[in-house]
């Protein structure tokens, strides 16, 4: 029973979990309304049920590989302790995704300790990239750091232009070139000046040009290269931008990406528009990867840093558990 341990929370406590539950209120309403109405039906554990409960995940993006795992958990339990009904069952049920999550995910940023640190920010074009690197902006800037920006995302038209328009609102320097010109290079200067001005961070966009998988690595290892050689141990988080949105795309996205270039951590676009939530779960299982960031909403402040806790707190709340007055 770790998971309520840990996650019972009372109503005071919830008020500073609004964002998280903004993020999740359409997949609880549309992908795990089905899942409260199989924990309410009072049936007996039987082959439909578990069938019944794999459809409800895979629908809510989950995921084949996570929904085998985690029906295999369950069929064990049942089988060992001899539980009967889906009543008994559901304290379990939330203990299974304490235990498949809870105290694994390393979300926090890494950072160097001894001068400038550098994010490299990858990503399909319509992933939300740009707009997440000002939002990221955005919050380091309002927890004391100095950041710039490197517009190195210069083959897709207006990219650059957008860079330097939320750099504008920002306030921060953004180092850019020409469209069509090399990606490194951009990056260089952005290392270069923000020596030149103390900064604390460097964020880097980069082309999503996914439809090009060759070019795209040889692209990645130019700039790794030049990072590297810049600052030892840079970059410092290689953050791939995944629309919510976009369910087993954003999954299909995550493995190319991974291949290509070594992903740190992922930002998790459009959480709040997202009717099927559960990709979320479904990289962090199959691929390893934390989610580090999560955007909400349209204005600036609408971004944070996740938390597996209180996400699977917040989508499972009144499902799985109730409410603790």
């Amino acid at each position: 029973m770790g998971f309520f341990k840990n996650l019972f929370k009372s109503k005071k406590e919830k008020e500073k979990d609004k964002k998280m539950a903004l993020g999740v209120k359409s997949s609880k309403e549309y992908s795990f309304g089905a899942l409260r109405d199989l924990i309410n039906s009072k049936r007996k554990i039987d082959d439909s049920f578990y069938d019944e409960l794999e459809e409800i995940l895979i629908l809510a993006d989950m995921g084949m590989d996570f929904t085998l795992t985690y029906t295999e958990n369950l069929r064990k339990y049942v089988k060992k302790n001899k539980v009967s009904s889906v009543d008994e069952l559901k304290e379990y049920m939330m203990d299974v995704f304490d235990e498949m999550y809870v105290g694994k995910d390393k979300s926090s940023l890494n950072y160097n300790s001894n001068g400038l640190t550098v994010f490299l920010f990858v990503g399909v074009n319509g992933s939300g990239k740009t707009t997440s690197i000002a939002k990221v902006a955005y919050k380091l800037i309002n927890e004391g750091k100095k950041v710039c920006l490197a517009a190195g995302d210069t083959f897709r038209a207006g990219a650059t232009e957008q860079l330097k328009v939320w750099g504008e609102r920002l306030g921060i320097e953004v180092i850019a070139k020409g469209e069509g010109a090399d990606p490194s290079s951009v990056i260089f200067d952005g290392i270069k000046y923000a020596k030149a001005n103390n900064m604390d961070v460097l964020l880097c966009d980069t082309a999503g040009r996914l439809q090009n998988k060759v070019n795209l690595m040889k692209e990645l290892e130019k700039i790794y290269r030049v990072i590297g050689r810049e600052v030892p141990n840079a970059p410092h988080e290689t953050l791939l931008v995944i629309d919510a949105t976009t369910g087993q795309n954003g999954l299909n996205q995550a493995k190319v990406f991974n291949e290509a270039t070594n992903i740190s951590g992922i930002v998790l676009t459009k959480l709040d528009g997202s009717s099927k939530g559960g990709v979320t779960l479904s990289i962090n299982h199959e691929l390893n990867i934390p989610i580090k960031l999560y955007g909400y909403g349209e204005k600036m402040e609408d971004m944070d840093y996740f938390d597996i806790e209180s996400y699977l707190y917040n989508l499972f709340e009144g499902i799985l558990f109730e409410e603790k007055e």
